[in-house]
């Protein structure tokens, strides 16, 4: 049978204590210091991944160390403890292994791992992107933005993935400013896009006058730490985070109900699929990094398909096509690594209703299209 790995790691350490509960009573430091020396482990095996094409079967492989760590540890130590994840993953029989969450990130996003293993290794991306902007021009919807008319603004536009994100929605988009911090790259990317679309965007290097008016907001920068304020943004405005480490801090989120955050789609798996491993997601249902190491497995495409941190809007694209061919389908949002409800949905709208109708009669008026740009 065709199969898969993919490699996983603790968000935080109350994600440990979910898989080790003997380890809840103990201090974060010592935790922390146990994980470190403790060799990569098999997490589950995933079953019943099953579309009209094929039937893949898979591993979940533990990388324990938790985002802090790999963000904070040496690069070449975090490096060599993912490798090692890798090649249980070989041993496990994989014949191509995912990189989840902050694997993916690490060093040169998936290159130097890829060299150090005999299976391909893909980080995802590529159909993370393709579920973060199918989800956000959803929750826009939801929110009552149509995402033709709406104010949208892509933060980190000169980066790879910024870029690929403002090429796909300039296709659809009226009203399009891109962020960066290099205005001559983001006229370079301008210039593109309106000899292949038609679209003449605005751009800015002031992303926090630019998100005053929009709706709609991709933010992917390679920033370490957050670049969205809470009062940069609307009532009403959908985020949408793709970056790692995150734009959008989680104050934000808890400062302001009336908006709505999230960092790309759950993805609704075919086939009676059992993770037998529970990461905080409704049943049958996965990130978009765990689908594209599926959809690869499935399609019998063992190779490196996103690696690197330059990604095409032809992979965005391909993956879309590959995820449709075999069933794959956006089923939610998440926000900071948990799904979304729809009763949290409604509280934002509501919430962000109540400030507008407020704004409006102290004469205030949140609504319109001017933004300050710099051009």
């Amino acid at each position: 049978m065709d199969n898969f790995a993919f490699i996983i790691h603790p968000i935080d350490i109350s994600d440990v204590s979910r898989k080790f509960g003997f380890m809840k009573k103990l201090p974060e430091g010592i935790v922390e210091g146990i994980m470190k020396n403790m060799p990569p482990v098999r997490v589950s095996h995933i079953t019943g991944v099953k579309s009209p094409y094929n039937e893949v079967e898979g591993w979940f492989v533990g990388c324990p160390l938790t985002t802090r760590q790999m963000m904070t540890l040496p690069e070449e130590y975090v490096l060599k403890k993912i490798i090692k994840a890798g090649k249980l993953a070989e041993k496990l029989g994989a014949r191509i292994v995912g990189l989840g969450a902050f694997t993916s990130v690490v060093g040169d996003a998936g290159i130097t791992i890829a060299k150090n293993l005999n299976i391909p290794v893909t980080t995802g991306n590529s159909y993370t992107v393709a579920t973060a902007l199918e989800g956000a021009k959803k929750a826009a919807g939801i929110m009552g933005h149509d995402i033709k008319n709406a104010e949208v603004v892509v933060v980190g536009a000169t980066g790879s993935i910024g870029r690929v994100c403002a090429e796909i929605l300039a296709r659809e988009c009226r009203f399009l400013t891109l962020v960066g911090r290099r205005t001559e790259k983001l006229e370079k990317i301008a210039d593109r896009i309106l000899n292949d679309t038609g679209l003449s965007v605005r751009i800015s290097s002031d992303v926090h006058s630019a998100l005053k008016r929009a709706d709609v907001v991709i933010t992917v920068t390679s920033s370490v730490d957050s670049v969205i304020d809470a009062g940069d943004l609307k009532p009403g405005a959908v985020v949408c985070d793709v970056a790692r480490p995150r734009d959008v801090s989680r104050e934000v989120a808890e400062k302001r109900d009336d908006v709505l955050i999230i960092e790309g789609g759950v993805v609704e798996v075919p086939g009676d699929v059992d993770f037998h491993f529970n990461f905080g997601f409704p049943p049958k249902t996965s990130y978009a990094c765990m689908a594209e190491t599926m959809i690869l497995a499935l399609e019998r495409r063992y190779e490196n398909f996103t690696l690197g941190r330059d990604l095409t809007v032809e992979q965005v694209e391909e993956i879309s096509r590959l995820a449709k061919k075999h069933g794959f389908k956006l089923a939610g949002f998440r926000s900071f690594e948990r799904a979304v409800t729809q009763e949290q949905i409604e509280k934002i709208k509501k919430n962000a209703q109540k400030k507008l109708e407020g704004a409006d009669k102290s004469g205030r008026g949140l609504t319109g299209r001017v933004c300050p740009v710099t051009t």
